[in-house]
């Protein structure tokens, strides 16, 4: 991983740079932020860039066998610890799952890291079997670079005796070791070792350079691309995952036109037939739906004010919008949005799903001709 990979945070990496380049490194430094933003990414780059032998322009250079053995995740001198879910097991016990992981999910999905751990009921957690393992291997020398990295992913999971164990080591480290820790959460790492480390803040990622980021990866319009950040808050792997589920988002305009449309012509019948459709998706995308649907109502509303920076619509979006929007007015648009979430609410608790739906259509009758 080198920084060019990532994008946004300039000025983070301007700071890892100056860092390694000045050789004041802080024996553990600590990345903070939201999720999905490129912490971690940030810290692959970090260490690689570290052990380049052949920097370029404020970058590794990505073709020495330093970056060669990073790329494939298995510098001799870098340590990955994460968090596991059986406390009698370690980190390099899941290792394949974790270059699988890092290769398909680079901007760290944690609940598809839960997937590989194949255990969705358990919490993942960094136990004391890890510090002691961790401990044990920065006992020896670093073998072909001046320093051993560990690259601890979420340092809020650890169990306090892990943290206990490993306290020192990250107080008191050994001349050639740098800790480098990710959070997405650090007001539930353990003060003792919160206090130990030196931080950089991490914050969401601009809108413009998230559409940036998508036009240049994925075959999105710069329209879509605009929108679709907007929604991703700041996170590339929200991003990532929206691109992914824009062919679902398709359907759900489908299934709003259809819902609005019957419901303006007071088509009971074809309303029933709506609610049945949609109940056989199944609960989790029933909630996106009508997840989607709060969003379009929200969008008609604020396309009345004729601003167009102030609407995130896709191209289909708008094309519809053109001539819905003047039906969700001052008058209607809280109901409406209090009848969708409570939908929403009420099939996520198990609710019957079709008549939830099937009432929801009769409420949206009434609601569009105020």
């Amino acid at each position: 991983m080198k920084f060019s990979d990532i994008p946004s945070h300039a000025d983070a990496k301007e700071k890892l740079r100056h860092m390694i380049d000045s050789n004041h490194i802080p024996h553990a430094l600590l990345l903070e932020g939201p999720e999905g933003i490129g912490k971690f990414a940030l810290a692959r780059a970090a260490a690689q860039y570290l052990h380049c032998e052949n920097r370029q322009d404020g970058d590794s250079c990505g073709k020495c066998p330093a970056c060669l053995q990073h790329q494939a995740f298995n510098h001799i001198d870098t340590h990955f610890i994460f968090p596991v879910v059986n406390k009698d097991r370690i980190s390099d016990d899941y290792i394949g799952e974790w270059r699988e992981f890092l290769t398909e999910s680079p901007f760290m999905d944690f609940r598809k890291w839960m997937t590989y751990l194949d255990s969705p009921n358990t919490q993942p957690a960094i136990y004391v079997k890890e510090s002691e393992d961790i401990i044990h291997k920065l006992s020896f020398t670093s073998h072909r670079s001046r320093y051993k990295v560990v690259l601890m992913w979420l340092p809020e999971r650890m169990r306090i005796e892990a943290a206990n164990k490993l306290l020192k080591q990250i107080e008191e480290p050994f001349s050639d070791t740098i800790f480098i820790l990710v959070s997405n959460n650090s007001n539930e790492i353990l003060p003792t070792i919160y206090s130990r480390t030196q931080r950089i803040v991490l914050h969401r990622i601009p809108d413009n350079e998230i559409s940036e980021y998508l036009t240049s990866r994925y075959p999105v319009s710069t329209e879509d691309a605009t929108t679709l950040a907007h929604l991703a808050e700041g996170s590339l792997l929200r991003a990532g995952e929206l691109v992914t589920l824009n062919s679902e988002n398709k359907k759900f305009l489908a299934l709003f036109i259809e819902l609005m449309r019957k419901a303006y012509q007071r088509d009971v019948k074809s309303l029933k037939a709506w609610a049945a459709d949609v109940s056989a998706l199944g609960r989790e995308q029933e909630v996106r739906l009508l997840t989607y649907c709060m969003r379009l109502i929200r969008e008609n509303f604020i396309y009345n004010l004729h601003v167009s920076s102030l609407n995130y619509l896709n191209q289909e979006e708008k094309a519809f919008s053109a001539n819905f929007a003047r039906f969700v007015n001052e008058r209607n648009v809280i109901q409406l949005m209090e009848e969708l979430n409570k939908a929403s609410i009420d099939i996520a608790g198990n609710a019957n799903g079709k008549i939830v739906l099937f009432d929801l259509a009769l409420r949206v009758i009434l609601l569009l001709k105020a």
